[in-house]
């Protein structure tokens, strides 16, 4: 019974041909559940010849396919024409309904056939696009697997050939620490989202905190929002290491943030820095910043103000 089960849902979802006996089973039962139907409609109405075989033939054609459909509309067919329930017998008038209920029956073949070719052309891609993610995620673990090694490789031979220069090294340390912590922070919320306090305490942490201060209520950050954000603000931090705040033993950085409704405001400002004289052809950084919120109806604006980069983020909260 339950590979009979099976066979109907196969079918019916159209993942698999059933097996031939199994649709020409189907399709009997079709007619004879129709052909019953009939004879109980035949006392009310005898003049009903062909409309109970509609629903033999569009279940036939879902289950068993074309040649199925086509075989149980022929058959409908001629039980219309050859069986009669009452005293009528065939005329003129049941021929043109047979002719009628054949047109019928041949668009709803076809569109139970085009629906069929849409679906398993769905499942198709679908079943692609997953095997293509599958293999992504392989290769996004593999390749944050190596830069975390090549990380760590680069940051002990670092810390040999500068060992005797603490000054230098301590400021290396930093950023090696910062670019290790973002990477590890983006594959970490890849997927889960975070809250976007750990997002910057992850990000500024290594540049000591007491050179930054954080403003805002607990906020969660859903996983691409996150990812966005997480890029943004290592990109902020590494100019600010750089050129800007970081760069200066004064330098001091405030970043605040707040939520309204689904919006969501963040500023970036840096103080003490050293002074912007020039400004340089917008880089790949740049164009980072002004583009990685645009999928989330936002927008980035940069000024450079004597005292350091002003930057505010605006963009839209996705509902997790």
């Amino acid at each position: 019974m339950m590979k009979l089960i099976d066979e109907l849902r196969r079918g019916w979802q159209g993942t698999s041909q059933p097996s031939a006996s199994f649709r020409v089973g189907f399709a009997a039962l079709c007619l004879v559940l129709a052909t019953a139907a009939r004879s109980g409609l035949a006392l009310i109405r005898p003049d009903v010849y062909f409309t109970p075989y509609l629903p033999a033939v569009f279940f036939a054609t879902a289950v068993g396919g074309l040649r199925v459909g086509i075989g149980t509309a022929l058959a409908g067919t001629i039980l219309g024409l050859t069986l009669n329930f009452g005293p009528s017998t065939a005329d003129f008038a049941r021929l043109a309904l047979a002719v009628i209920f054949l047109i019928v029956c041949g668009l709803t073949i076809w569109g139970i056939e085009h629906y069929r070719l849409i679906a398993l052309g769905q499942r198709q891609i679908t079943k692609r696009l997953i095997e293509e993610e599958e293999y992504r995620k392989l290769i996004v673990d593999e390749l944050q697997h190596r830069l975390k090694n090549k990380l760590s490789t680069i940051h002990a031979v670092l810390h040999q050939v500068f060992h005797d220069k603490p000054q230098v090294w301590a400021s290396i340390d930093q950023r090696i620490r910062a670019l290790s912590a973002t990477d590890d922070l983006v594959a970490r919320v890849d997927g889960s989202g975070c809250d976007i306090k750990d997002l910057l305490l992850s990000e500024l942490g290594p540049y000591g905190h007491v050179r930054f201060t954080l403003n805002g209520n607990a906020l969660f950050l859903p996983a691409k929002l996150a990812v966005s954000l997480a890029l943004m603000f290592h990109e902020l931090a590494t100019n600010a290491a750089k050129y800007g705040a970081f760069s200066s033993p004064n330098g001091l950085l405030q970043v605040s943030w707040s939520a309204s409704d689904d919006r969501l405001n963040i500023s970036w400002d840096e103080t003490e820095g050293p002074a912007v004289d020039t400004i340089g052809a917008p880089g790949f950084g740049t164009r980072l910043l002004k583009s990685a919120l645009r999928a989330f109806d936002g927008k980035t604006e940069i000024t450079f103000l004597k005292t350091g980069i002003h930057c505010t983020m605006q963009c839209r909260i996705p509902k997790t």
